[in-house]
């Protein structure tokens, strides 16, 4: 019982690198952050995490084979988009007057997306999770329950270390956002790699 639960927090954790690195980012770059968005932000991530192993598990090997073929693909294509807007608006604002820029504030869209983003390689994690069924006392929702409170509560952590990072370009926003956006690109990059060679 409690190798299990060592195994899926040590899961949990690995899992949600992705998402911590995301939230410092999106701490250092949304200039209007408070306490409600910065928990509407984690518990996307959080939910995500855990919804992604419970879709793979249920879907098994059934679909798998399908999505394992161009997850990682999907998961880079959005975080190039994300980061790639971030860096290029970023640039305008360096290039414009002072009274010309704008602050970057929080959109649920793009947080969603992601969400969807850092938490689509979990679908295999689902599917290995199939294999833990014979251990006793396993509990799928338990085990994606695990994950997601871990994914939550990094994530906080992850938006309160982008704030303070933030505040030292407070500024500089476009410099905080073209930083942030670089980050997105370069986890992108890290979810194609890691999916190509896998």
């Amino acid at each position: 019982m409690w190798m299990l639960i060592v195994q899926v927090v040590l899961l949990g954790l690995s899992l949600s690198m992705d998402a911590f690195a995301v939230s410092i980012t999106d701490g250092m770059c949304y200039r209007d952050l408070n306490r409600r968005k910065a928990v509407a932000i984690s518990l996307t991530f959080g939910v995500f995490q855990a919804v992604m192993p419970l879709c793979g598990y249920f879907l098994g090997s059934l679909f798998y084979a399908y999505i394992d073929a161009f997850d990682h693909f999907v998961a880079f294509g959005l975080l190039v988009i994300i980061g790639g807007k971030m860096v290029l608006d970023g640039i305008k604002e360096l290039r414009s007057s002072e009274e010309e820029v704008t602050i970057k504030k929080f959109s649920y869209p793009e947080v969603a997306v992601q969400g969807v983003a850092t938490s689509i390689d979990a679908l295999a994690v689902g599917l290995s999770m199939l294999a833990m069924e014979g251990i006793d006392k396993f509990n799928i929702f338990g085990c994606v329950g695990i994950i997601g409170v871990i994914t939550f509560c990094l994530s906080i952590v992850g938006i309160i270390i982008g704030t303070r990072i933030g505040k030292l370009f407070k500024n500089k926003v476009s410099i905080a956002e073209v930083i942030g956006g670089l980050v997105l690109i370069a986890i992108g990059l890290k979810i194609l790699i890691e999916g190509v060679i896998a």
